[in-house]
């Protein structure tokens, strides 16, 4: 389920935990980016995945796409930390289809509902 962070002060802060579905992001995500972009031109996104996500629905890949291509040339810097290797793999493949720079850390959540974030040294990959 995600939520959204205070860990983002320059932009907008999402921390997922769980299997993500696209009831998730029509209730969560979504408004959260909409809001975002009725004051800026230009998105910062930080999604933190928690150790304990296991993956995304169709549904949630479908409301994913949507959403990244309804403001595709909006997104400024998309930055996800996540300890999980194959989603940072899935970014490293899938990231070239993202307009603006998308990248992804190994680290994790830390601190009081993702108030924190801990991202480990050369931090890219292990």
């Amino acid at each position: 389920m995600p939520e959204r962070s205070q860990t983002c002060p320059t932009g907008l802060g999402i921390q997922a935990s769980g299997e993500l579905n696209s009831d998730d992001y029509r209730n969560v995500l979504v408004p959260a980016v909409e809001a975002a972009f009725q004051s800026q031109d230009e998105l910062r996104l930080l999604y933190l995945l928690g150790d304990d996500v296991t993956g995304f629905s169709a549904g949630a890949a479908w409301q994913d796409t949507k959403v990244g291509m309804e403001h595709v040339t909006r997104w400024e810097k998309i930055a996800i930390v996540t300890d999980k290797e194959w989603l940072r793999h899935s970014v490293d493949i899938f990231g070239y289809l993202i307009p603006g720079e998308i990248k992804a850390f190994r680290g994790q959540p830390a601190g009081d509902q993702g108030r924190g974030i801990v991202v480990h040294p050369r931090s890219a990959h292990p």
